[in-house]
């Protein structure tokens, strides 16, 4: 088991109110003992002016997956996660419909984290994948 902690997909969704995550239609939708994932339209909110889901949504659903994920297996009245990097391949345009993210760690160190996101479109197609670094710190 990887996280330490499992709140309910009703607590995750309710603590992204009022901002980047529930602004692009972001919600959770599974949370497992090492994996966690959420969806995301695509719609105007998400799209680029082409009429594909924007590059960088896809990275704001990488990077939330990633960042609450790796936030679910530390203590947080002792430290905090911050991310120090983070890269996606776009891999297939997507259109209209639901995108799905799921991460999962590939490291879970006691300073660092690096967690893998796969996001699929509607069918189940591979459309982009990401990986997020994350730094562990001790709060001061």
């Amino acid at each position: 088991m990887v996280f330490i902690k499992k709140p309910s997909l009703d607590q995750l969704n309710k603590q992204s109110q009022n901002t980047m995550i529930s602004h692009l239609g972001i919600t959770f939708t599974e949370i497992l003992n090492d994996r966690l994932s959420a969806t995301m339209p695509v719609d105007e909110r998400t799209k680029q002016p082409m009429g594909l889901l924007h590059g960088g949504a896809n990275v704001v659903l990488a990077e939330t997956l990633g960042s609450v994920a790796a936030s679910l297996t530390i203590d947080l009245s002792k430290q905090v996660c911050v991310g120090l990097e983070i890269n996606a391949n776009h891999l297939k345009g997507v259109k209209s419909g639901l995108v799905t993210g799921t991460t999962k760690p590939i490291h879970i160190g006691k300073s660092t984290q690096v967690w893998e996101v796969k996001i699929k479109n509607s069918q189940g197609t591979l459309c982009c994948i990401s990986r997020i670094t994350l730094a562990i710190l001790d709060k001061k």
